[in-house]
């Protein structure tokens, strides 16, 4: 069992089914169909490596490794321990969703439309199992593919521009980091072993304080683009609001952790002295959008744009969290970023059906559809009580060990994050009040949910109670990666 190439399957499963698609887009239903099925695959081999994981058959870590390009010391080198399961699981998870949300914005080249969402999803596997930093990446750089044509071809109203907008800041990000990689590459060649992109190796290099500063910068300004931290978070919300449903999920419930992974397993235990100087800076951005995000999302007018802003506020949080040298805080981040993925995914997920059955998804025109559609409007009153971080739901546990954890290392910055949490509180009931409670505002008629809708609600449903309730398994998974990484960073801890 253990010498097939699991890591691999993970990752190129995703985009061998995405190659397939073409052969059938010449028949909608097929393309949604081997979709599905696809998604589904990904998701019972990524619970089948789960399942033998934690019955200790890979042992702690699940390694591929072989050489790629020897004369740079590049290697195509993977790795599973239990943190980068936890976002693994989480992808598939999210990738299904993404093909059972796309039963409208899908109408137009739908084979194009379900091959791009695979191919996302390969990029982003290859993000979490990565452990040669050259391959990571490369993996990096292509996930920014895939959901630019989701954007910019199968997106709303002002497509085009809004996907260049995240090409480009992603783009930019992604270059200054890759030359970051190439920069420790150099570095590399002087040790014993000569050139080396291996994670583990590089974290072992003596590099020059005034050199580590600049590399850690670089690192971050890209993660902090795709995480997105203030003040480069400016293509979030229109991207949002003009991608497809499936579209934003990948960014909310994926990109987005990418960037807050990355930043855990790459740029803190390479620069360590460098995470400890910008820790107070980065602390103050992460607060300050927590507030920032409260302040200008209860005045949007569109129900994606206000959710799109409340990623930005958790986010913000998480990277508070990360930087603040306290190991509960760290793993509260970790939790917090999983519960995020569900909770807006369901939130983007009923956002595109309210857009699906009205045409629009203002305010102006919204209202009464408890009454209307009394499931639907229970689904949606969950993800806002599961997003305001309500006791028994998993944003309560994440938040929670982030706060507790904050008021061990920082009391001034535990008390704006307990104060940015509860401004929170005040859009989100706003989001519950203006679309399900009142007079309905539009005559058009609004369907309940379907059997479709009905199955990706309850799969995210169920992870977001059994997080709340049973958040041990997860928290047990990446304890020994979160504490190898907090050792290398804070050796007091």
């Amino acid at each position: 069992m253990r010498q097939l190439p699991w890591l691999s399957l993970i990752i190129f499963w995703p985009l061998v089914a995405a190659c397939v698609m073409p052969a059938l887009r010449g028949d909608a239903a097929a393309c949604r169909r081997f979709a599905v099925l696809a998604a589904l695959g990904e998701l019972a081999l990524c619970a089948l490596i789960a399942g033998l994981f934690a019955a200790g058959s890979f042992g702690p870590e699940l390694v591929e490794d072989a050489a790629w390009i020897p004369s740079f010391g590049i290697r195509y080198s993977l790795s599973l321990d239990g943190l980068s399961l936890i976002f693994v699981v989480l992808t598939a998870l999210i990738g299904l969703c993404c093909m059972l949300a796309s039963r409208h914005d899908d109408r137009e080249r739908p084979a194009l439309y379900h091959g791009l969402i695979l191919a996302s999803l390969t990029t982003v596997q290859g993000i979490f199992l990565a452990s040669d930093v050259f391959l990571f990446a490369l993996f990096w750089e292509a996930q920014l593919i895939p959901v630019f044509f989701l954007i910019g071809v199968f997106g709303h109203g002002d497509k085009l521009r809004v996907a260049m907008k995240f090409f480009l800041f992603s783009a930019t990000g992604g270059l200054l980091m890759f030359l970051a990689v190439i920069a420790l590459g150099v570095l590399s060649a002087n040790a014993p072993d000569g050139p080396n992109f291996a994670l583990e190796a590089l974290t072992r290099l003596d590099i020059p304080q005034n050199v580590g500063r600049w590399l850690f910068a670089a690192f971050v300004l890209s993660f902090a683009i795709k995480i997105p931290l203030v003040p480069v978070h400016m293509w979030l919300p229109d991207a949002h609001t003009e991608a497809p449903t499936a579209g934003s999920l990948i960014l909310a419930g994926l990109l987005l952790k990418t960037g807050g992974y990355a930043l855990i397993r790459f740029a803190l235990p390479l620069f360590p002295e460098a995470a400890h100087a910008f820790a107070p800076a980065l602390t103050v951005l992460g607060l300050v959008g927590l507030f920032y995000a409260s302040a200008v999302a209860v005045a949007q007018e569109d129900v994606k744009r206000l959710i799109a802003y409340s990623s930005i506020g958790h986010m913000g949080l998480a990277v508070a969290a990360m930087v603040s040298g306290s190991r509960l805080a760290l793993g509260g981040a970790v939790l917090l970023m999983v519960s995020h993925a569900l909770t807006s995914g369901g939130l983007f997920s009923l956002a595109g059906a309210i857009g699906e059955r009205l045409g629009s998804r203002r305010f102006d025109i919204l209202g009464g559809i408890w009454n209307k559609a009394p499931h639907f409007g229970a689904a949606f009153l969950f993800c806002v009580l599961a997003s305001a971080a309500l006791p028994g739901l998993s944003g309560f546990v994440g938040e929670a060990m982030i706060v507790f954890g904050l008021f061990k290392v920082n009391v001034l910055a535990a008390g704006l994050a307990v104060a940015g949490m509860a401004a929170t509180l005040v859009y989100l009931l706003r989001l519950a009040r203006d679309v399900l409670y009142g007079p309905p505002r539009s005559a058009v008629p609004f369907p309940d949910l379907d059997a479709r809708e009905a199955v990706l609600l309850s799969l995210l449903a169920v992870g977001i109670v059994w997080l709340g309730l049973f958040p041990g398994p997860v928290l047990g998974l990446a304890a020994e990666p979160l504490n190898a990484i907090a050792a290398r960073v804070w050796p007091g801890l």
